[in-house]
């Protein structure tokens, strides 16, 4: 799928959430989604970095963003109803989500890690992930077709010695994406759930975990953009329940 070739307007008309949207993937996605004509709304902790993609959007003459800033830490079950009524009073309804936003935590071992950072990593990269799609599921049920993409890793399919907290909520992610895509088989066939991993790429998090690597032999996001494209779009209609390789 890295060779993936979308239709210059694959996602005319939808409405994208894209969390992490300030940086890294999360950036190139909501860009890539706008420069193929969706309103993407970008939600993530820093307001600052928000501002720049909105104004990188609105520079390009691209559909128009909006802004959602929310630190998942410490998101409560109100701020994601919130959020559900906020894009229901704009919007209507809503044709994605890509799950991208999460932290590393520290490369530790298991035996020894920290359990005020394990709990801090398990909140940010699985519960409000949950806690998201559930809240966000009504809204998906009046697209005609909607996506939901979660970010997976290499070890969340098989862990390595010192990923901790960040390789077990891989783990997580991977049987929460493979749950919510046979339930909604059943309950909401409109909607399909895969995941993504992303492979090494020049991103902030890619250098915390190996800082003795040399970013520039590594893709940068916008290269991996082809299996985001493919997911979120109609030529993907079919696929549902599978982990795949933006690499």
């Amino acid at each position: 799928m890295f060779d993936y070739q979308a239709p210059s307007q694959l996602l005319k008309d939808k409405v994208i959430l894209v969390t992490g949207a300030g940086d890294g993937i999360g950036k190139a996605a909501a860009i890539t989604y706008a420069k193929h004509g969706a309103t993407v709304i970008l939600l993530g902790r820093t307001t600052k970095k928000l501002d720049a993609v909105y104004d990188y959007i609105e520079r390009h003459h691209l559909p128009q963003a909006a802004i959602v800033p929310l630190n998942l830490d410490g998101a409560g079950e109100h701020d994601y109803i919130e959020l559900a009524n906020t894009i229901e009073a704009e919007f209507g309804h809503l044709d994605g989500i890509l799950h991208n936003a999460g932290i590393l935590g520290e490369r530790t071992p298991i035996s020894t890690y920290d359990p005020t950072l394990f709990d801090k990593v398990m909140r940010i990269n699985v519960t409000s992930q949950l806690l998201l799609t559930q809240t966000l599921l009504p809204l998906m049920q009046r697209a005609q077709n909607a996506s939901v993409i979660f970010t997976s890793s290499g070890v969340g399919r098989k862990a390595k010695a010192n990923w901790g907290a960040y390789a077990i909520s891989k783990f997580a992610t991977e049987a929460m994406m493979q749950l919510f895509s046979s339930e909604l088989a059943e309950l909401s066939p409109n909607i399909r759930a895969n995941a993504i991993n992303p492979g090494a790429t020049r991103t902030s998090m890619r250098a915390s975990a190996y800082p003795e690597e040399d970013p520039d032999t590594l893709p940068t996001p916008e290269e991996i953009m082809p299996l985001y494209l493919y997911l979120m779009g109609e030529d993907s209609l079919t696929t549902n329940g599978k982990s795949l390789d933006a690499q």
